[in-house]
């Protein structure tokens, strides 16, 4: 009930929409219930007989139930409409919610989850709401004003076979209940097996690949039948118990029908029971049972889209774990001086990554992070930015401390240049503008000239208006690179991340990139991360981390002076140069 609750909530904002839909509803069941009782008249005049005097009588009738089958097709049209309308713009409006609530969640959230489901639950999950608000609902409620009516309308007629019809009903309501709490599961399971199958299918296109490459045709393969298999077992499961309550509440409800004709012919036999009330005990004896009857299908339904619901509100409900806090402050005219104060910093409970780690980076100046795989590197940059928070300690930028501002102004002011280079499937003029989207064409070209790029793009076929594919598949691991460094100079930040701005790139390439770099030098505060010791050679300052502290300090000079890590680190990448 709390989330029916919820999501009426959330469908509040068409209530015009649903309003009209269900004023239809109410009309169209009026129709539904007044044409039978016309039908029954007038077949009761024709069955004793028709004299002259009461042919207008029959014309009468026979335009007005014209009138009421008419009245019907446009007010089934309203509803079917009015109800759609909504629902779709429901769903619209919670997919775009959704999507922007997971833009804004931190980076914790998405460490246990995978992109396919997500997916998932923006797109299909969200399409439940569709079935519920147009569907489900709107037939709920023309179910219950028919049940009620067509038993007022009985009750009338004869109230002694109106009670009877009745009988079923408690049976079919106990079947009911039990159906909802079996089915209900096996729905949940088979949504959350479907996004397992669309995160499998993610996963398996943007490695093909590795996939081909590795000959894994076969087991890839394998596995996607084997999920997909219990995608399948999980829907059939829930089936099976709709094609045992389906039949049964059919029988149930045709029980009351024996009924009738049973206790209707002998009533009809011993107190003479007119033929038209037996007639139109009849016709209103389909009416009755329809809503009862279609229980089974509305349940069904039900459960399918409160299992579908409960994926999107538990996106919905989770808080994001970075949010501004209550007046945070705007950044402004940062010049790009960095301080880390005895931070520390753990992703899990008694795991942690970074150890007390402390130091200062001057505006213009460069800091180099160097040290073995998994120490920490990475991470100090990701609490710069804030993707995530300290534990202990603090990140501040020009002395303020990166929790008092706003995350906007923050990362407004840093720009990352990752080792995955990530490009959207758009134009290299789109991809270096992302940045800056107000950014003209020749600031455009202006930042690729400083990032060693602009040789590149003219001799592509279509310059910068060249598409670089799915994840900038069509460029060179360093071109990519480069046009990352474009962007980020584009965006003129006073503090640029470089994670691993050379890694596997030819040494040509990192010449390129390496002139970039120096060039931003002493103009931006730039944060490396390098494996190759060559790109840092003239930062201002080198940082060693191990085990998640900071083991030494300096510049080259003095660190291969202290002969420590660092010198060793040198005198491994010489002997293999």
């Amino acid at each position: 009930m709390k989330l029916i609750l919820k999501l009426t909530k959330e469908a509040a904002r068409y209530k015009g929409y649903y309003l009209g839909a269900i004023l239809a509803t109410l009309c169209l069941t009026i129709v539904n219930l007044t044409a039978p009782r016309i039908l029954s008249r007038a077949t009761g005049i024709i069955g004793g007989g028709i004299s002259e005097d009461k042919l207008p009588l029959i014309i009468n009738l026979a335009v007005i139930l014209l009138f009421l089958y008419i009245g019907r097709v446009v007010f089934r049209f309203l509803n079917n409409f009015l109800a759609h309308k909504a629902a779709w713009e429901l769903v619209g409006d919670l997919r775009q919610r959704l999507y922007e609530k997971m833009q804004i969640m931190d980076l914790g959230f998405f460490h246990d989850k995978q992109t396919g489901d997500l997916m998932s639950r923006v797109v299909n999950d969200t399409r439940e709401f569709e079935l519920l608000y147009a569907h489900i609902i709107p037939d709920m409620i023309t179910n219950v004003v028919t049940f009620v009516g067509v038993l007022v309308i009985l009750l009338l007629i004869n109230w002694k076979l109106a009670l009877l019809t009745c009988c079923p009903i408690p049976l079919i309501l106990v079947s009911g209940l039990v159906f909802a709490k079996v089915i209900r599961p096996n729905f949940k399971a088979s949504q959350k097996v479907m996004g397992e199958l669309n995160a499998k299918l993610q996963d398996n296109l943007s490695g093909i690949h590795e996939i081909q490459s590795f000959g894994q045709q076969e087991a890839e393969a394998k596995d996607m039948r084997n999920v997909n298999n219990r995608q399948v077992k999980a829907m059939l499961k829930a089936l099976r118990a709709s094609a045992i309550f389906h039949p049964t509440v059919e029988f149930i409800s045709s029980i009351g029908t024996v009924l009738i004709i049973i206790f209707g012919g002998f009533m009809s036999y011993k107190s003479g029971l007119s033929v038209e009330d037996v007639l139109s005990f009849v016709l209103y004896l389909s009416l009755f049972y329809a809503p009862v009857s279609g229980l089974a299908q509305l349940l069904e339904n039900l459960q399918q889209a409160l299992a579908g619901a409960e994926r999107v509100a538990l996106i919905l409900e989770t808080p994001s774990q970075i949010v501004d806090k209550k007046g945070a402050k705007t950044l402004t005219n940062v010049k790009g001086e960095i301080t880390f104060d005895n931070v520390s910093f753990q992703y899990e409970n008694d795991v942690p990554v970074l150890k007390g780690v402390s130091f200062t980076c001057k505006p213009g100046q460069m800091v180099a992070l160097v040290g073995p795989t998994g120490v920490g590197k990475t991470t100090i940059t990701q609490l710069m930015s804030r993707f995530y928070d300290p534990t202990s300690g603090s990140v501040m930028v020009d002395g303020e401390d990166v929790r008092d501002v706003t995350i906007d102004s923050l990362r407004r002011n840093i720009s990352p240049v990752l080792q995955d280079t990530f490009l959207f499937n758009a134009t290299i003029a789109e991809n270096i503008g992302y940045a800056n989207p107000t950014a003209t064409r020749e600031e455009i070209i202006s930042a690729a000239k400083a990032a060693y790029i602009n040789d590149d793009i003219l001799r592509m076929p279509d310059g910068y208006d060249t598409m670089v594919g799915e994840r900038g598949l069509r460029l060179s691991g360093g071109q990519k690179q480069r046009v990352a460094i474009a962007r980020a100079i584009l965006r003129k930040s006073p503090i640029i991340v470089l994670d691993e701005a050379t890694a596997s790139v030819d040494v040509e390439t990192e010449k390129h990139i390496q002139e970039a770099i120096n060039d931003l030098a002493g103009k931006q505060t730039i944060v490396a991360i390098a494996h190759r010791l060559s790109t840092i050679q003239h930062a201002d300052l080198i940082i060693v981390i191990e085990d998640g502290k900071i083991s030494e300090s300096g510049n080259h000079d003095e660190l291969m002076a202290s002969k420590g890590y660092y010198y060793q680190m040198q005198m491994k990448a010489q002997s293999v140069n």
